[in-house]
C-alpha cells in the first residue's frame, strides 16, 4: 500500500488508514511522597523524524484495581499511514496530586518500528526517566528500553512473555501455569535483590493478523546488504511476496479458457496421472489443494465426472471469481454422479459461497431419512452462518423437514434458539425463527387426528416456559445455606409449593430432550447434586404411565457436551450398520442457553463410588449378574457388554481427543454398560501434563482379568475393528467439525483448525 507524501508501503498489513491507538495499562516500582492515591496523568506526543508531530494528547489515569493499574485506550489523530521508520511515541508521566504545580514523574520514549522496520506490536515495558520530560530527539535522551548491556533474567523473561501473548509461543495450558508461576518468583527474587529498581511504565500497542513491514519508495531504496565476515543472519524483504506470478497467471487462464473445453472433453489421463488424481481425491477434506493439484483435477474434469468422489475436489479447483468459468461449473456439477450426503455437508461449509453449490448441496440432503438428518441437524444450523441471504435453499429445507416431523422442530428450534445471542448472526436466525413459526402455524390438521399447527408451535413454547420456571427454582435452591439435605427439601417444598402447577401440567409437554409426552414433575423423586452449581435431578411423569429423569443445569456451557455426545451418537449408528454392536450410551444432551441446558439422567454408579463401596468392578458386576459358572463369577453377557462398552469409548474418546479422564466422570450401569461424561476438554487439551491418547485405566484392564487374559485380546479386537469402521467415515466426521469452528463452542473456537485434531489417521 502506498502512502501519502512520504511514499511508504506497509506489507501485510490490515487498514493503514486507521488512527494509531494503545492502552497505557500499569506501572511498576513508582515512589511518590504523599500516603493517599496519587492522581496522575500521561501526556504522549508523537515524533516523526524527530519533529512533534500533531498536538500532544493528555489523559488523567483513573485505576481500574490496584494503584497503578489504569488500562487507559488513548487514540490519536494521526494514522498508521503517516508514520515513518523514525516515528516515536513521547510519554510523560505528570503527577497532580498536590494541587498545585504538576510534577514530573519521569518520562520514556519508543520508536514504533525495530531494527528489522516491523512494526513494534504488544505489551511495552518502558523505563521511565525519574524527573525528566520525555526527549523525542533522535537519537533521544529517555529512551525507554534498556541497553542490551544492563538487561538481565527479568527482562528476558518478559520479552518472551510478549511472543507468548502475541501467539508466537505455542500455548500448553498446564506447562504455561508453572512458567508463568517460576516467573513470579523469579520476579520476587530479584526485587529482593535490587534495593533501587527503576520506575516503568507499560504499554500495549496494537497487533494486527500479519507482522507490519515499513518499506520507503524509490530507485535506490534496494541497496545490497553489506558483505560480512561474520554468520550473522541477514533478513531481506521481498515486496513481491505472495503476489500473482503474472506469467503464471496467463498461463491458468489460457489453460481454463472456454475453447480449451472442447479439448480436454476427450482428454484421458495416463497412468501416472491417475495414480495423481487418485491420491487427490483420497485427501482429506480438511487439506488444501495446491495450484499444480487444481490444475490437474480442471484438465481431467469431464474423465472425472463418473467419479462422485471427485466432485468437491473440482469444486474446490474452480475460479469462482472467473464468471465464464463458474459458469461452466455449474453446469458440470448437474451432470456429476450424484455425491454422498458427507461430501454435501463439505459443500455447505464456509469455504464455498455459491449459491449454485450449496443449493446443489442441500438438493442432496433432501434424499436423507429423519433419523440421518438429526444427526446433522446441528451442524446445518450452524451452515446457515455462511449462506449469503436469510431465506437460503438450505434454511427452507431445514423449515420444511421441520414441518413433517415435530421431533427435528422442536431440536431445530431450540438450535436457533441457542444462536439468538450471536451478535453477528442474530438476524440470521431471527429470521429463520420467523420463518419456522409462520411456516407452522400455518398448518392444518388431518382428519387422523394430527394436531394443527397452532397447537403444535404451542406445544413447542411450552419448553421454553418450563426451562424458564425450572432456572427460577433453581436460584432460590442455591441461595439455601446449608447442608445438601437442607436444598433438596427446599426444592420439594418449592415443587410442592409455589410451583405446584409443574407437578400436574394443564397439558402434556413435549420433553425439550425426547419426544416424550411429559404431564408433570414427581416431588418426592426429584432431587440435586452435590456439585458448585447444584444441578438438579428432576423426575417427571409420562402420558404412557412411565417415569423420565432429566438433569437441569444453569452456569455451565453445555454446548460442547452436545457436540460430543452427538457424534457418540453417530459414531454408535455407524458402527451398527456395520453390524458392531459396541453398548454405548449416547445419552441425550440439549443446550437451552449458552450457560444453561438439560442432560438425560442414565441411573449409574462413577468407578470412584464402585471402587470405594466393592473395591473392584468385578465385586459390582457380580453383585448384579453373579454366575458360579460364568468368567470371574459373571454372566457372560455383563462381562461381553462391559468389554464392548470400554472398548468403543476408548475409541472414541481417542478419536476427539477427550481430556481430563477420571474415575468420577466414568460411569458403569448396572447390566455392565461403561460409559463417559464431562466433556469439557476436546481435541487434545487436557489440564493434565502427558495425558494418554487412550483412555483406560489399569481397573477396567483388571476386571478384564488383566492384560494377558483372552478378555483383554478380545478388547483390543474391538477396539481395532470400531476404529476402522470409524475411519472410513472419516470425511464426514471431518466435515461435521469443520462446520461447527465459528460455532462458539471453546475448544474449536480456541482453535479454528480443530477438525485437524481429530484423531482418524487422515493423510495431510
Amino acid at each position: 500500500m502506498v502512502g501519502g507524501g512520504n511514499e511508504f508501503r506497509f506489507f501485510l498489513s490490515c487498514d493503514i488508514s486507521l488512527p494509531l491507538a494503545f492502552r497505557v495499562l500499569h506501572a511498576e516500582h513508582i515512589l511518590l511522597t504523599q500516603q493517599k492515591a496519587p492522581e496522575l496523568f500521561v501526556e504522549c506526543k508523537l515524533y516523526i523524524d524527530g519533529i512533534l508531530f500533531g498536538l500532544p494528547v493528555k489523559t488523567r489515569l483513573e485505576p481500574s484495581g490496584p494503584m497503578y493499574c489504569w488500562n487507559e485506550l488513548i487514540t490519536l489523530s494521526t494514522k498508521y499511514r503517516d508514520l515513518t521508520s523514525l516515528s516515536q511515541l513521547a510519554f510523560t508521566v505528570w503527577d497532580v496530586s498536590s494541587g498545585e504545580e504538576p510534577e514530573i514523574v519521569g518520562g520514556a520514549t519508543i520508536f514504533l518500528f525495530n531494527s528489522k522496520r516491523q512494526l513494534k506490536t504488544g505489551r511495552q515495558k518502558l523505563r521511565l526517566w525519574p524527573k525528566k520530560e520525555a526527549d523525542g530527539g533522535v537519537p533521544t535522551t529517555t529512551p525507554g528500553k534498556v541497553p542490551k548491556n544492563e538487561r538481565g533474567e527479568i527482562e528476558r523473561l518478559e520479552r518472551l512473555v510478549n511472543k507468548y501473548e502475541r501467539g508466537q509461543i505455542h500455548h500448553v495450558d498446564w506447562l504455561d501455569r508453572l512458567a508463568f508461576s517460576a516467573m513470579e518468583k523469579a520476579k520476587e527474587k530479584e526485587c529482593e535483590r535490587k534495593a533501587n529498581l527503576y520506575p516503568s511504565l507499560v504499554v500495549e500497542l496494537c497487533s494486527f493478523e500479519h507482522r507490519v513491514v515499513f518499506q520507503e519508495s524509490g530507485a535506490n531504496f534496494y541497496i545490497p546488504a553489506p558483505v560480512s565476515l561474520s554468520n550473522e543472519l541477514v533478513t531481506v524483504w521481498d515486496p513481491e511476496l505472495g503476489r500473482t506470478n503474472p506469467s503464471e497467471h496467463k498461463q491458468l487462464k489460457l489453460a481454463r479458457s472456454l475453447t480449451r473445453g472442447i479439448v480436454d472433453r476427450d482428454l484421458k489421463p495416463s497412468s501416472n496421472e491417475r495414480k495423481l488424481l487418485q491420491t487427490i481425491i483420497k485427501l482429506p477434506p480438511t487439506r488444501t489443494l495446491e495450484v499444480d493439484e487444481k490444475q490437474l483435477v480442471w484438465k481431467f474434469r469431464f474423465s472425472l465426472m463418473s467419479e462422485k468422489k471427485a466432485l468437491t475436489k473440482f469444486v474446490r479447483s474452480v475460479d469462482w471469481s472467473d464468471n465464464q468459468e463458474a459458469k461452466q461449473a455449474v453446469e458440470l456439477i448437474g451432470k456429476w454422479e450424484m455425491i454422498d450426503v458427507a461430501d454435501a455437508l463439505e459443500l455447505l461449509s464456509p469455504d464455498f459461497e455459491s449459491d449454485e453449490v450449496r443449493g446443489y448441496a442441500v438438493s442432496v440432503l433432501e434424499r436423507a431419512d429423519d433419523e440421518e438428518l438429526q444427526c446433522y441437524l446441528l451442524q446445518l444450523v450452524q451452515a446457515l452462518r455462511f449462506e449469503r441471504s436469510d431465506k437460503s435453499c438450505l434454511a427452507l429445507f431445514l423449515v420444511n423437514r421441520a414441518l413433517s416431523n415435530i421431533e427435528i422442530a422442536s431440536f431445530l428450534r431450540w438450535y436457533i434458539l441457542v444462536e439468538l445471542h450471536s451478535p453477528a448472526y442474530a438476524r440470521r436466525y431471527y429470521g429463520t425463527y420467523d420463518m419456522l413459526e409462520n411456516s407452522m402455524m400455518k398448518l392444518v390438521g388431518r382428519e387422523d387426528g394430527d394436531e394443527d399447527g397452532f397447537r403444535l408451535w404451542q406445544s413447542l413454547t411450552r419448553q421454553t416456559d418450563l426451562t424458564a420456571q425450572l432456572c427460577s427454582i433453581m436460584k432460590d435452591v442455591r441461595n439455601v445455606r446449608g447442608s445438601a439435605e437442607k436444598k433438596i427439601e427446599k426444592l420439594r417444598q418449592l415443587l410442592s409449593g409455589v410451583f405446584s402447577e409443574l407437578t400436574n401440567f394443564d397439558e402434556p409437554i413435549r420433553s425439550p430432550l425426547a419426544p416424550t409426552l411429559l404431564t408433570g414433575v414427581v416431588p418426592q423423586e426429584s432431587s440435586i447434586f452435590k456439585s458448585a452449581l447444584n444441578p438438579l435431578r428432576l423426575t417427571f411423569k409420562t402420558a404412557n404411565g412411565g417415569t423420565y429423569k432429566i438433569i437441569y443445569k444453569k452456569g455451565d456451557d453445555l454446548r460442547q457436551d452436545q457436540l460430543v455426545i452427538q457424534t457418540v451418537s453417530l459414531m454408535d449408528r455407524l458402527l451398527k450398520l456395520e453390524n458392531l454392536d459396541l453398548h454405548l450410551t449416547p445419552y441425550r444432551v440439549l443446550a437451552t442457553g449458552q450457560d444453561e441446558g438439560m442432560l438425560e439422567f442414565i441411573p449409574s454408579s462413577s468407578l470412584a463410588q464402585i471402587l470405594s463401596e466393592h473395591r473392584s468392578i468385578t465385586s459390582y458386576l457380580q453383585k448384579f449378574h453373579p454366575d458360579e459358572d460364568g468368567p470371574f463369577g459373571i454372566t457372560a453377557q455383563c462381562l461381553e457388554t462391559f468389554i464392548k462398552s470400554c472398548a468403543g469409548y476408548s475409541v472414541i474418546t481417542y478419536i476427539l481427543g477427550v481430556g481430563d479422564r477420571h474415575l468420577d466422570n466414568l460411569l458403569l450401569t448396572d447390566d455392565g454398560r461403561l460409559f463417559h461424561v464431562d466433556f469439557a476438554f476436546i481435541l487434545g487439551r487436557d489440564p493434565k501434563p502427558f495425558p494418554p491418547p487412550m483412555k483406560l485405566c489399569k481397573e477396567m484392564v483388571e476386571a478384564m482379568g488383566g492384560a494377558e487374559s483372552q478378555y483383554y485380546t478380545r478388547f483390543k479386537s474391538y477396539c481395532c475393528e470400531a476404529y476402522n469402521i470409524l475411519r472410513k467415515s472419516s470425511s464426514l466426521i471431518l466435515n461435521l467439525f469443520k462446520l461447527m469452528e465459528r460455532s462458539g463452542i471453546p475448544d474449536i473456537s480456541a482453535d479454528e483448525s480443530g477438525g485437524l485434531k481429530v484423531n482418524l489417521g487422515c493423510t495431510s
